[in-house]
């Protein structure tokens, strides 16, 4: 099987009230409950509730890329259908926005208030601009890939996108190529930002990584970092909060941690709906791992995955004065016409009902492998992943 497109799709959206802030940032979000009915066409796009979309398929999973904004709103296994990046900022039905995991480019928060008025949005111009396609998704050695491209014209980038869905797993790996358009050079940050939301979020999803030490984007500045916290704590008024779960307090709802090991993940695994998700990068390309948390009415409401350049949430001017947080750079430098190619994975798992979370991710030869919490190698969850080769695929690569 190739690839599919989506002929027919409804929402459902959830309710109540969807208002929210995301520390002075999205505006309104609403998560999206879909279901999908897919028809083969010829057609490199088509449109997911009148919003044009890439849509690339495999034997044991689906995947769903927005053009308008370049996000993945949907990532599901044939069996279960549930959608873990099910998140969206509310606005106009076809305008680009964020939704899912989202590309934060040139910059990861705010922009300075200059910048502001001058027309810079909030996470940047990735996610506020149309996408182009370049190649349609086509299936080449057991993978379906496809490609697309972005112009940040404020920003004088472009960001060049290549995706590749594992036909026969629940598997797909990003890269994305920035470039410097300017004359000169300039500093900058990319942050990827996956999101989950209900339902496959609620009060049981719990949130690993191999996170190390960290703190809250409350502390006041010059020096946030101070008190430190260690993964899985973060701090709430001189306490010790557990970031890997979630329930009716989101507070401290930011948290930054670096990341020791060579190979950074994060995974969010729900045992009531059976259904894990996970992404796994290089920490020479991205060593923050940013934990959001946010809960509306009560209940769990949005989950950042977030994962990128810098761990401080702030405009370049305060970023440059403070330089760097526990040894590691708070942004990137590129030159005038430098590249710069970065990369991830993602995958599914279906888990058992008393699944107590993930201790470990790491590749085994041609595997990956997922060790359980509190558990023996025969509850390990395992996939082949040999047509990616992931030495190769995950360089930190400079042209």
């Amino acid at each position: 099987m190739t690839f599919s497109k989506v002929n027919e799709i409804s929402f459902l959206f959830m309710r109540p009230q969807l208002s929210f802030a995301f520390s002075k940032l999205l505006s309104r979000a609403a998560p999206l409950l879909a279901f999908v009915s897919v028809v083969d066409v010829s057609d490199a796009e088509t449109l997911v509730k009148g919003r044009r979309s890439l849509v690339l398929e495999g034997q044991a999973a689906q995947l769903v890329v927005d053009i308008a904004g370049g996000s993945f709103v949907d990532f599901h296994l044939r069996t279960p259908n549930l959608n873990p990046l099910q998140w969206g900022e509310k606005g106009e039905n076809t305008a680009p926005r964020p939704m899912g995991h989202f590309l934060c480019l040139d910059r990861w928060g705010a922009p300075s208030e200059a910048e502001q008025k001058n027309g810079m949005p909030f996470h940047g111009e990735a996610i506020r601009v149309e996408w182009q396609v370049l190649q349609e998704p086509v299936e080449r050695d057991r993978k379906i890939f496809a490609e697309m491209t972005a112009t940040l014209p404020l920003a004088g980038l472009t960001v060049k996108r290549t995706v590749e869905l594992a036909v026969s797993n629940a598997l797909f790996v990003v890269r994305e190529e920035v470039t410097n358009l300017n004359k000169l050079g300039r500093i900058f940050n990319m942050v990827q930002h996956p999101t989950i939301g209900p339902p496959f979020l609620d009060e049981q999803t719990v949130v690993d990584a191999n996170a190390r030490r960290g703190f809250a984007q409350g502390n006041p500045l010059p020096n946030p970092e101070e008190p430190a916290a260690y993964w899985p704590e973060a701090r709430k008024d001189g306490q010790a909060v557990n970031i890997r779960h979630l329930t009716n307090d989101h507070n401290p709802n930011v948290v930054s941690y670096i990341v020791d090991e060579d190979i950074g993940w994060a995974t969010a695994s729900n045992p009531t709906q059976g259904l894990l998700i996970g992404y796994l990068w290089k920490t020479a390309e991205y060593p923050w791992f940013n934990a959001w948390r946010h809960v509306e009415n009560g209940k769990p409401f949005a989950r950042g995955l977030e994962f990128g350049t810098t761990g401080l949430h702030q405009p370049f001017g305060i970023l440059v004065a403070k330089g760097r947080i526990f040894e590691r750079a708070l942004y990137q430098y590129l030159d005038a016409n430098e590249s710069i190619t970065k990369s991830y994975a993602c995958f599914l798992f279906k888990i058992p009902k008393d699944y107590k979370g993930v201790a470990r991710v790491s590749i085994s030869g041609k595997r990956l492998v997922l060790a359980e919490r509190d558990a023996g190698p025969e509850r390990n969850l395992s996939m082949d992943v040999g047509e990616f080769r992931f030495g190769e695929i995950m360089p930190a690569n400079r042209n």
